[in-house]
């Protein structure tokens, strides 16, 4: 049986980030990416809502902090060296009172404390610039686009086939054993028993699944990946131009994602979202999903209940919103008050795979944990696709490092 150099599992864009930085690295390295869907960037790539992200939120020294800011650089180069297009469309982020002008100003300190010059602008310099949003107040961040990340994961497999790599689809990894010399996986192809995969070193960057990967490969970590639907509406095209720019709220930093907002999309659509509520499956997206699987793991884990007794309230007012468009709109309108029940148009969800710890706790920046040779990937929200360039990197580093 031949052994590859190198196996990547997972073909969404911080896998394929991955394998080509290695093979960038190595030249004429063996290597395999093996994704179970077939089609590439199927999951949490091929549903988010396309931003390059600038590197507003995230705590100052943080792995999301540093690699975001190096991340929408290097995503930029990489789609004018490939042809892919994107837009440099700025952002702003709306106060409507005054105590989201005190978080504003918060932070936009944070956003200097990684670099970052954001422009602040008054009520009236906010509605100069974007007529139909209302606010008290606004920062615009220049260094925020929009790009179709899974436009970048093709150009991505493309270069990885040039370079010599292999991938194929269709692929699921039921099975991780390693002794001294290699790691050998178990696959599963078509809903048959596949032929086992042997090779030097893995990674795994498996999304959702990653804490299963992990726990297979005999990775130490109590995380578990507990999803989180987002759910978006698609404005009709007769709204198209209702703003120039991705309209943000003012986050509140004790919920964990940050709010419902405004982003213009590659085909020249708008977006409203995403909510944020538990989801039942890790990988179906209608709304009321279940995968009994999926399920149990999520109410046998005591940090989600710890979770859910810190969020009640909001918990609750997501999952209301979920159902209820009004209660939706409501927090759109705070910002955009002539939209309408009417302008929520349907846009499939999306699911965020966030690492949670026993004491309820979100693991909040990138994690990265491995074996001798193995490295798995297990927190990678966003700005992840933002972040995938230097994400690899890292990657690489620990990879090669050990191999060397």
């Amino acid at each position: 049986m031949k052994r590859h150099d190198l196996v990547v599992v997972g073909g969404g864009i911080v896998g394929l980030a991955t394998a080509l930085t290695l093979l960038q690295r190595r030249p004429g390295a063996d290597l395999l990416v093996l994704e179970k869907e077939r089609v590439l960037a199927r999951h949490q790539t091929g549903h988010n809502s396309g931003v390059i992200h600038a590197g507003v939120y995230y705590a100052p020294g943080s792995l999301k902090a540093r690699l975001c800011i190096e991340g929408a650089r290097r995503t930029r180069e990489f789609c004018d060296e490939h042809g892919v297009p994107y837009r440099d469309t700025g952002k702003l982020i709306v106060a409507t009172d005054a105590a989201e002008l005190v978080r504003m100003e918060a932070l936009r300190q944070r956003a200097s404390s990684n670099g970052l010059t954001l422009e602040r602008l008054d009520g009236a310099e906010l509605g100069a610039r974007e007529p139909r949003v209302a606010g008290v107040g606004a920062l615009y961040s220049p260094g925020t686009g929009i790009v179709d990340y899974g436009a970048v994961c093709r150009a991505m497999a493309d270069r990885i086939t040039e370079l010599g790599g292999r991938i194929e689809l269709g692929v699921q990894v039921t099975g991780i054993s390693e002794n001294s010399d290699e790691v050998t996986l178990s696959t599963r192809r078509a809903g048959q028993p596949g032929d086992d995969v042997r090779t030097s070193r893995l990674v795994a960057c498996g999304g959702i699944q990653a804490d299963r990967l992990a726990r297979a490969a005999g990775v130490r970590t109590d995380v578990r990946m507990v999803p989180f639907r987002g759910e978006y509406y698609r404005l009709p095209a007769s709204r198209n131009d209702i703003v120039s720019t991705l309209i943000y709220p003012v986050p509140d930093p004790a919920l964990p994602f940050l709010g419902v907002h405004l982003t213009l999309m590659m085909d020249g659509g708008v977006t409203v979202g995403p909510n944020a509520v538990l989801g039942l499956a890790r990988e179906k997206y209608p709304k009321l999903s279940v995968d009994p699987a999926d399920a149990a793991d999520v109410l046998r884990f005591p940090g989600f209940w710890r979770l859910a007794r810190r969020q009640l309230r909001t918990g609750a007012v997501e999952q209301w919103n979920s159902l209820y468009r009004p209660g939706y709109l409501a927090l759109v309108r705070k910002y955009c008050p002539e939209l309408t029940v009417a302008d929520l148009g349907p846009q499939e969800a999306g699911i965020r795979a966030q690492a949670l710890r026993p004491d309820g706790s979100m693991v909040e920046d990138f994690l990265v944990l491995g074996t001798d040779r193995t490295v798995h990937v297990l927190n990678a929200p966003s700005p992840a696709a933002t972040s995938a360039l230097p994400i690899a990197d890292l990657i690489s580093d620990q990879v090669l490092e050990a191999a060397a």
